[in-house]
């Protein structure tokens, strides 16, 4: 009975890896070259970014949840940018807009008291032809290239769990003589439906 089990854990660990492959499989993530790696901690130099990004008025834990409607509905289509749709018989006509496919991260960082949540665009648009949000709550920004201290972890998403990882990142900051000078990043990589120990999350604060 215990090796009918052992199998049947092992088959059931097997799909949940075969779920996330499918579903993270050819998804473009944000550009970064390592400068210094130091067990779970690493300073980097990200490349100059375009993010699609909405502020909600929420706590840390229901800020992701209230926001990634808004801009998954951003890149599958509630754009400006329409396209014509062939004639067929019978004859269906409808408005149909460009899609923009997922990336990774889906960044969370606190902004006057709410939260701004953001998608990282693709590399191949600019804000010349990124299609304009139809939703006045999207907005889209450009970020210039700058150097980041992450910490990465796996695990769940709470505020306190990233608190604790945050401290500890502030801590080797400090170590090593870096000066904060920007608001910490929420950075989660993974679906919700992820098993939780194989999520990648990450803390991240700009520096100098």
């Amino acid at each position: 009975m215990n090796g009918q089990k052992i199998i049947l854990y092992a088959l059931l660990l097997s799909l949940h890896l075969l779920l996330y492959s499918c579903a993270t499989v050819g998804i473009e993530k944000a550009k970064y070259e390592v400068i210094e790696t130091e067990g779970k901690f690493e300073l980097r130099q990200y490349q100059p970014q375009i993010v699609a990004e909405t502020i909600v008025e929420a706590d840390f834990d229901e800020a992701g949840n209230m926001a990634f409607r808004r801009l998954f509905n951003y890149i599958s289509g509630e754009n400006r940018r329409k396209e014509s749709i062939a004639m067929t018989a019978p004859v269906n006509q409808k408005a149909s807009s460009e899609k923009i496919p997922m990336t990774a991260p889906v960044s969370q960082r606190e902004y006057e008291g709410k939260y701004s949540v953001s998608f990282l665009m693709p590399s191949k648009y600019t804000m010349e032809n990124l299609p304009e949000p139809l939703d006045p709550n999207v907005r889209l920004r450009d970020i210039p290239a700058r150097r980041i201290a992450a910490v990465r972890y796996s695990g769940s998403w709470s505020r306190r769990r990233y608190e604790a990882k945050r401290a500890l990142l502030e801590e080797w900051i400090r170590k090593k003589g870096l000066r904060i000078t920007g608001k910490d990043i929420f950075a989660r990589y993974d679906p919700p439906f992820q098993v939780w120990f194989l999520r990648r999350n990450e803390v991240l604060l700009p520096v100098e």
